[in-house]
Formats: C-alpha cells, sequence, structure tokens
C-alpha cells in the first residue's frame, strides 16, 4: 500500500536565506531513490524546469528532508507566493510532487554593457544555470541575486575586472519596473554605428545622425533613447508610420586591458512607406476646422511626415491655450490600408474648459523692481488665461530691469485643475 504525505507549506512575503540542498543526515545505502518529480499549479513554468532548478536527480538516493529544502529554496527565490509538497512512498522508491502558486508580479530583466556576448548567448547560458530565469525577475526573493552571480561568473571566464551590480528602476515613490544589470569598472567605447536594412534613401541621414556617438561610452540605456529621439524620427517624417529599429548589438573589435572597442548594429525594419489619403477633424467648437487645418503642414498625397504633424497638433493646443483652454487634448488616430500604403487621419479635439489666472509670484528681483514687474503684468487674476502671454511678457520685461545687467527669465505655469486657474511663477535670475 502507498502512502501520502502532505507536507511543508510556505507563504514568501519576504526573502529567506538560501542554503544548499543536501541532507541533513547521511543516506544510508538502503535509502530510498526517487523514481520520479513533477510541480504543478504554476502557469509561468514547465514542471522540467521547476524540478531542473530543485536540483534533484531521478534514481539518486533520497530522503524527507531533501524535499523540504527544496521546498525553501523555491520559496526564496519569489517566483512563488506558496509552495507545497506531497511524496508518495513504495518499494520502488520515492515519488515527488511540487504544488505551487506564481508570484504576482514580474519585470523585465536589462543588461547594460554585457558587450562580450550576444543577447542570445547571454540569455542561454543564464537560462542554463539559472533554470527559473526567462527574461524576467519577481520583484522579491533571491532569483534577483542568482542572475546576477552568473553574470559575475561570466565575467571571470572573459577576465573582466569589472564588477556586476543591479538597479531597481522605477519611480522614487512607486514599483519597480525593471531590474537593470551593468558591469562597473570596463571602459567599453563605440568605434561605429552601423544600420543593417536601412535604404539608401535614410542611410546618410542616420549616419549624420549617429556621428557623434563615436568614441562615446557604450550604454544600452542611452542607445535606446538616441534610437526614439534620432534615428526612428528620420523614417516617421518619411511617412514610414510602422518603422522598427531593433535593441543595439554590440560586436566587440577589440579589446586591451584598458578599453573594449565595439561597433554597434541597429537592424531596421522600415516597413511600408504610407501617403496621405484623408485628413478628418472632429469635436472642433472654438475655432472653425479650416482655421485649425491651417496650422497642418500635412496634405493629401504627399508622404506622411508624422514629426511634423506632431508639431502641428502642438501647435494647435498652444492656439487653444491662447483661449484659456489649457486642458485641450488632441489625437491625431491613423487609420492604415496597407494595400494601398495610404494612411486616413482622424484629428479628434477634446477642448475642455476654460482656465482663468490665478496666482503671480515674482522671484529674484528687489523689493522695488517687484513691484514695477507686478504693475507691469497685465493678465489680472480672474481673467481668462492666455498661454502665450508669459512668453509675451519676458520679452518687454527686459526693459524694465534695474541696471545693465543680462537677465535670464524663467517661467513655470502651475495649472489648478480643481480650481481651473492657473498659477504663475516669473524667476529671474542674473546671466553668469
Amino acid at each position: 500500500m502507498k502512502l501520502t504525505f502532505l507536507a511543508l507549506l510556505l507563504s514568501c512575503a519576504s526573502p529567506l536565506f538560501a542554503q544548499s540542498r543536501k541532507p541533513s543526515k547521511p543516506l544510508s545505502p538502503s535509502s530510498p531513490i526517487l523514481t520520479s518529480a513533477k510541480a504543478t499549479g504554476s502557469t509561468r513554468y514547465t514542471s522540467e524546469q521547476i524540478v531542473a532548478a530543485t536540483g534533484l536527480q531521478k534514481g539518486k538516493a533520497v530522503s524527507e528532508d531533501d524535499f523540504k529544502i527544496v521546498t525553501q529554496q523555491l520559496g526564496e527565490t519569489g517566483a512563488f507566493s506558496n509552495v507545497a509538497y506531497t511524496f508518495q512512498f513504495s518499494s520502488e522508491g520515492m515519488k515527488l510532487e511540487l504544488q505551487l502558486t506564481d508570484s504576482d508580479r514580474f519585470v523585465p530583466a536589462r543588461f547594460e554593457n554585457f558587450v562580450w556576448l550576444s543577447e542570445k548567448e547571454l540569455l542561454e547560458k543564464l537560462q542554463a544555470s539559472v533554470p527559473l530565469f526567462q527574461g524576467q525577475l519577481p520583484v522579491t526573493g533571491k532569483l534577483i541575486d542568482d542572475v546576477s552571480d552568473v553574470l559575475q561568473t561570466l565575467a571571470i571566464e572573459h577576465k573582466l575586472k569589472g564588477r556586476v551590480d543591479y538597479l531597481r528602476e522605477g519611480p522614487a515613490d512607486g514599483p519597480i519596473e525593471a531590474f537593470d544589470f551593468s558591469i562597473t569598472g570596463e571602459d567599453i567605447r563605440i568605434r561605429q554605428i552601423e544600420f543593417p536594412g536601412a535604404g539608401s534613401a535614410e542611410l546618410p541621414a542616420l549616419q549624420s545622425a549617429a556621428k557623434n556617438l563615436g568614441g562615446e561610452e557604450y550604454a544600452r540605456t542611452a542607445l535606446r533613447v538616441q534610437a526614439e529621439k534620432n534615428f526612428l524620427p528620420i523614417y516617421r517624417e518619411r511617412g514610414y508610420l510602422n518603422a522598427a529599429l531593433s535593441d543595439p548589438q554590440p560586436k566587440v573589435v577589440s579589446e586591451s586591458p584598458d578599453e573594449t572597442v565595439v561597433d554597434v548594429s541597429f537592424p531596421v525594419t522600415p516597413g511600408l512607406q504610407y501617403k496621405l489619403s484623408e485628413l478628418q477633424v472632429s469635436g472642433d467648437k472654438v475655432f472653425p476646422a479650416e482655421k485649425l487645418r491651417q496650422l497642418i503642414h500635412l496634405h493629401p498625397g504627399e508622404f506622411v511626415n508624422a514629426v511634423q504633424l506632431n508639431k502641428d497638433v502642438d501647435g494647435i493646443k498652444r492656439l487653444y491655450g491662447s483661449r484659456g483652454y489649457m486642458a485641450t487634448r488632441i489625437e491625431a488616430t491613423p487609420e492604415l490600408n496597407d494595400a494601398e500604403s495610404t494612411a486616413k487621419y482622424a484629428l479628434q479635439i477634446q477642448e475642455g474648459d476654460i482656465y482663468k489666472m490665478g496666482d503671480l509670484d515674482i522671484r529674484g528681483l528687489d523689493s522695488r523692481a517687484t513691484e514695477r514687474m507686478a504693475a507691469a503684468w497685465n493678465l489680472r487674476e480672474g481673467n481668462i488665461y492666455n498661454s502665450q502671454y508669459p512668453k509675451d511678457f519676458t520679452r518687454s520685461a527686459i526693459s524694465l530691469l534695474p541696471g545693465e545687467d543680462e537677465w535670464d527669465i524663467v517661467v513655470h505655469e502651475t495649472v489648478e485643475e480643481k480650481d481651473k486657474t492657473v498659477d504663475v511663477s516669473l524667476h529671474f535670475e542674473h546671466k553668469r
């Protein structure tokens, strides 16, 4: 007759200290062997991945103490909110079943400057050593440190002198959004940037946008910012609305004790090039549609310049702001026709409420100059706010400043949604 035992249940509210999986007492030659092991309850991991993470091997002698140890270790990883086990004992040996509940929150793991391996190779090596790592990590537990330890081992294998660190990325008072792993103490420099897949029409502009990166330190996050800010717009302004750049792919071209030099490629997938078929404007009440269309540089039959369109939308918002509409929202939504490579845009305007002038705060001047400046400010409390007025005022305010000194004037607007007012702060600073 086979007996089933219900064993330890762990609730992993906080990380635990790891311990090596080993029997608490020596096993005798007659100790039972593990005939099978499986895991149930997880939707994130397969049974094979979880069993591999335990280190238990079929055909090897085991005891219930081993089951307790691996159950605790699985709980300590942070990957599971609950872990339990049952086992069956027979004359043939012991069968283990692990019952698990996945943790709720996992976030991406990002690798900032591990240029000596491709991302595919890096992930393969990490998964071989940390079976529960699949590119994401739980926000608590020791799985993060396990990944960090493997990266440090890889650094030593490559004879690197740097130290592996990781940062928890996210707002100071908000949730963790990612774990960023990097190796510090290594000088990694960019030789050149390449764009495989780029067309001959776009390549010169891409190369020009990337030329200042030569000699700069390699950092994946900074390069992704460059891609979004300087590379992708080259395609967006030419009608390639679905263009995509892969993550930067570094390749080591030379190494010395003091410096590693890499070439970086950004594989490009341009996609289709779209022309405008139609532009619709809706939701406009304050200004006639024709007046708003005059602010839009995009015309039917032309390749869609999405960069210019975004600037035009900002210009329309400023127009509304000049009439006190400080919360106007405008969505420019394209409807793409891939068969004809055309895009129909719907410009949906939500004008919102009118805001009025609130408090005026002037800083950086003596009392007499402050009074003079406040008297010159014609947008009084309770007047309909004009978002263009502060910029116009600062141009004329220079003549009211004392002496021949040069000044910088910083304008800050605080929009009070509840009161529908705008408080304005003018900060005067001497130019250095």
